[in-house]
């Protein structure tokens, strides 16, 4: 089953092999590199890391979407559930710099949390959770405007060498979008 999300802005839908080219010039972003972990080498690296998104969406357990404004792939967004189930998944996200301060992030994972919460695939999900490093203020931002509560500091860890911010939603709260 593919699952594409539309809003009158964006589109969320699976990764497709013909990203790659667009993938590889996304990720040669300075500011991607400093708050993620996301690196990709060249166009084989893409399709390599393309195809296993794929493999999540077999197990359920990291429905990746490439984020397309206008036709164009500017972000990708994904939620991560332990074993395609359980009550709590984590959503991470990125968008690129030509996106950025443009609200895309917000409109993103609010599509998302709305889908996964009010489908099959969301069956189960009483809160997702958002983390970044505390450092990066932008998140901050996206995680307040959808209605992510900051619960948490996190001591640094594998992969995160720094602190980071656990932002948690739950079922019933409603942002102001």
């Amino acid at each position: 089953m593919t699952v594409v999300l539309n809003s009158a802005d964006l589109t969320l839908r699976p990764w497709e092999v013909c990203d790659a080219t667009a993938l590889v010039a996304l990720a040669d972003d300075e500011e991607l590199r400093r708050w993620t972990s996301h690196r990709v080498a060249d166009q084989e690296d893409a399709v390599r890391r393309i195809t296993a998104q794929g493999v999540g969406w077999v197990t359920r357990e990291r429905l990746s979407f490439a984020v397309l404004a206008h036709g164009q792939v500017a972000g990708h967004i994904v939620l991560k559930r332990q074993g395609g189930a359980g009550t709590v998944a984590e959503i991470g996200y990125w968008t690129s710099a030509p996106a950025r301060g443009l609200g895309l992030a917000s409109q993103a994972v609010e599509m998302l949390t709305s889908w996964a919460f009010d489908t099959a695939e969301g069956e189960g999900l009483a809160r997702p959770e958002l983390i970044h490093n505390v450092g990066n203020p932008a998140s901050c931002r996206v995680a307040d405007k959808t209605g992510y509560a900051l619960e948490a500091v996190l001591p640094p860890r594998p992969p995160h060498p720094l602190e980071g911010h656990l932002h948690v939603r739950e079922r019933a709260a409603i942002p102001s979008v």
